[in-house]
């Protein structure tokens, strides 16, 4: 009789624990499909040229907290201000719910403790480009390379968000030790998705700030010698962007053919096809001369194929739930 009750006990126990985790996983992917908006709108800011609208105050927006009689820049860049701090209350919301939910060392902690961290660190590189006046119509290299390390750590947010709803969702880690070969091609598939990445944002401002009213003068601005860096930088990002691809889709095709994991597979098939349509949706930009419309819908596609090779990365290298560490009430 005691021996039941205590089974019973464990069943109870483990389908409340099972419930909870159903929900904060649901959580986590609603913070990451919110922070994909807020990521979309901080380009609509840079690619109309509103990220000056609320001066070089940060946080307050021209002085005040909530400015008045705003034009339509201001209005522009303190939307994208309040959304981000509200993104950054859904991180420490996220956070401090793992912590609660999770035990010590569980790598859903993890992610949420990194994903804390990069959000920090995401609002501090925005608020240093206010500070230092690194928007609007600023055509210095300080700026480009600040958009670059931008666009770095925002993917890098997006990627460890991405993985703690990933990693609650399945209860999954990952098996890095005994799998080195796949290790190192799958890391260099996520560095050549992040140069493309940092090229493409320098090229978006290129076209920004030197906008032109046909695609031949565009290409006649690219080489030449006495243009500005920033468009003759251009260039860079639809070679990397080809190169970069061709792996992509040999990789994703490798692990179609080859790997039996259902996740493994549907990612990998994903991976491919939004490799093509970015291609596609590149083309259209150069074709259509980077209209802002079109520069956004290029960004959200390279935000999935990111989040999506991030996901074919974990279902790689993934390694079973029995093998992580377990909530401490459970043990009990």
């Amino acid at each position: 009789m005691a021996e039941t009750f205590t089974v019973d006990l464990v069943v109870d126990r483990a389908t409340n624990y099972d419930r909870r985790a159903a929900r904060f996983a649901r959580y986590a992917w609603g913070v990451v499909a919110y922070n994909i908006a807020v990521v979309l709108w901080g380009a609509y800011v840079r690619a109309t040229g509103s990220g000056a609208g609320c001066g070089s105050h940060w946080p307050l927006c021209n002085g005040e907290v909530i400015p008045r009689a705003p034009e339509v820049e201001t209005l522009i860049e303190f939307t994208h201000r309040a959304t981000s701090g509200l993104a950054l209350l859904s991180v420490i919301g996220l956070f401090f719910w793992a912590r609660r939910l999770y035990g010590r060392g569980h790598i859903v902690r993890r992610g949420a403790t990194l994903s804390l961290l990069f959000i920090i660190t995401e609002a501090l590189i925005g608020a240093g480009l206010v500070l230092f006046e690194l928007v609007a119509h600023d055509r210095s290299l300080a700026r480009a390379f600040s958009l670059a390390a931008h666009l770095v750590n925002t993917f890098v947010l997006l990627a460890v968000m991405t993985l703690t709803a990933w990693w609650a969702q399945t209860g999954n880690g990952l098996d890095l030790a005994r799998r080195k070969p796949q290790v190192i091609i799958l890391a260099i598939a996520l560095a050549a998705t992040l140069v493309v990445g940092m090229s493409g944002a320098v090229a978006a401002l290129g076209d920004t700030l030197f906008p032109v009213d046909s695609l031949r003068e565009g290409i006649r601005q690219d080489f030449s010698e006495t243009a500005h860096l920033l468009v003759r930088l251009r260039v860079l990002h639809p070679t990397l962007a080809v190169a970069s691809s061709l792996y992509l889709l040999v990789l994703a095709g490798s692990l179609a053919l080859w790997q039996r994991e259902t996740n493994v597979r549907r990612f990998a098939f994903l991976t491919a096809v939004l490799v093509i349509v970015q291609l596609c949706a590149g083309v259209a930009n150069l074709l259509l001369l980077a209209p802002v419309w079109m520069q956004l819908v290029h960004l959200l596609l390279a935000d999935a194929l990111w989040l999506t090779l991030v996901l074919l990365t974990a279902s790689v290298l993934a390694r079973s739930a029995r093998a992580v560490r377990p909530h401490p009430e459970l043990v009990q």
